[in-house]
């Protein structure tokens, strides 16, 4: 009862910092995920008698606490983008997602097998674990609410490719299960089945799935006669019934369900974009998926100062340096070559491409899968990749940002906050 009433004290207060933080933060170069992670740390490395938070022999709860969060996350993504979807018009996330991503998931698997020391299949579930940017923690260089106006070029881009590439990188994931369990003389059949049902059926269900979630939610939410209506003081629940719903369908069809969500929350968005349950929904969920992120950071914290990185070796950090530092921001550059996006925007596109939590659910499902005899030292690479991330673009995101915004002569979060009308409130259509 000792330990249980104590964590109830340190979870109420990371709520009550994290409620309050993020506008506090706004003006200095410093993010509420980088303070979280450094209490985790105190309050694990005192001699309080906490288990310990280990990733490796709670790979259940690891995977299951990090999907409930991401998925929350995506929803909320999905909702805030005001932007119509068309190939066009989404052509800069879709660039991220289905070349950089992919090329990113190469280089990096071979460069990780040839110089990191891991195995082929380790190599490749540390790629397809880090390639993805995450759609949780990266809200300083995001889109702002729905209808809020607050959509540039850099922002859209970040926001859509964190809300598609968690879906579309777990074919890789299943890659790196295949060559881990395959052996020569059948690996051919098995890459075969993996490329038509874990690269084609699973990433169309979820996207199908996903859209019909999204329009069966609308007619349920917008177009269903008055007087059978959902009370709107529910709606919050209702944004939690659209993630649960698509998620928990579409796994059952053996589809994507991170697809699946993203894709239900923009079907959803896009009948009656302008209608004020959006942002009410959106504000559900965001207050949700702070409430997670406070747990997993504090046992993030707790994992580091427990001996998470203990494993680490100078090729394990030379390999996250390189994806944050070299590969990601020349990558993006090369792959925005011929976008509409002005040099200063595609600099700040290519470098802020943040790792996070999406990459701990991974590492969570691939674990629970199968054993990896180099479990540790993925984990060790991974959980500096993403700390240094954190940590990194944490410091950095609200002086670019703003630095942005002065450039096109858009007023700063910083100037919104004190002022709102400053805000055009116009979404793009």
């Amino acid at each position: 009862m000792t330990h249980y009433n104590l964590i109830l004290v340190v979870l109420g207060v990371a709520i009550l910092a994290v409620a309050w933080l993020p506008s506090l933060l706004k003006k200095y170069p410093l993010s509420y995920p980088i303070l979280f992670i450094g209490l985790g740390m105190l309050v694990f490395g005192l001699p309080l008698g906490l288990p310990n938070p280990d990733p490796v022999a709670n790979s259940t709860t690891t995977m299951h606490l990090t999907e409930i969060c991401v998925t929350v996350a995506l929803t909320g993504t999905g909702l805030k983008i005001d932007r119509k979807f068309s190939l066009w018009r989404w052509r800069a996330p879709l660039q991220l997602v289905l070349v950089l991503m992919v090329i990113t998931i190469g280089i990096f698997s071979v460069v990780s097998w040839k110089l990191g020391g891991l195995s082929l299949a380790s190599a490749v579930l540390l790629a397809a674990t880090l390639a993805p940017t995450d759609p949780v923690l990266a809200g300083d260089v995001q889109v702002g609410k729905p209808g809020e106006g607050r959509e540039d070029n850099v922002r859209f881009a970040l926001t859509g490719e964190a809300g598609l590439n968690d879906g579309l990188a777990f074919p890789f994931v299943h890659l790196a299960l295949v060559l881990l369990a395959a052996t020569s003389v059948h690996i051919e059949p098995q890459l075969q089945h993996w490329a038509v049902f874990d690269v084609l059926y699973r990433t169309g269900m979820g996207v199908l799935a996903g859209w019909l979630a999204g329009k069966a939610l609308s007619f349920l939410i917008f177009d269903l006669p008055r007087r059978v209506k959902i009370n709107p003081e529910a709606y919050g629940f209702v944004a939690l019934a659209v993630t649960l719903t698509a998620y928990g369908v579409t796994e059952l069809l053996h589809g994507y369900g991170f697809l699946a969500v993203f894709v239900a929350s923009v079907t959803l968005r896009a009948h009656e974009r302008s209608h004020e349950y959006h942002t009410e929904m959106h504000e559900f969920t965001d207050q949700l998926e702070r409430l997670f992120i406070v747990v997993i950071l504090l046992l993030f914290g707790g994992a580091i100062i427990r001996g998470l990185l203990a494993p680490l070796t100078w090729q394990g950090a030379a390999l996250g340096l390189f994806l944050l530092l070299v590969l990601r921001p020349l990558g993006g550059i090369l792959t925005l070559g011929r976008s509409r996006v002005t040099w200063p925007e595609r600099l700040v596109i290519s470098f802020f491409g943040m790792r996070g939590i999406g990459s701990f659910f991974y590492l969570g499902y691939a674990f629970h899968e199968a054993h990896f005899a180099d479990a540790r030292q993925i984990w060790a690479i991974t959980g500096f990749t993403v700390l240094t991330s954190i940590v990194l673009h944490g410091a950095l995101a609200t002086p670019v940002m703003d630095w942005l915004d002065r450039r096109h002569g858009r007023p700063t979060t910083a100037e919104l906050e004190e002022q709102p009308e400053l805000a055009t409130g116009q979404p793009h259509s």
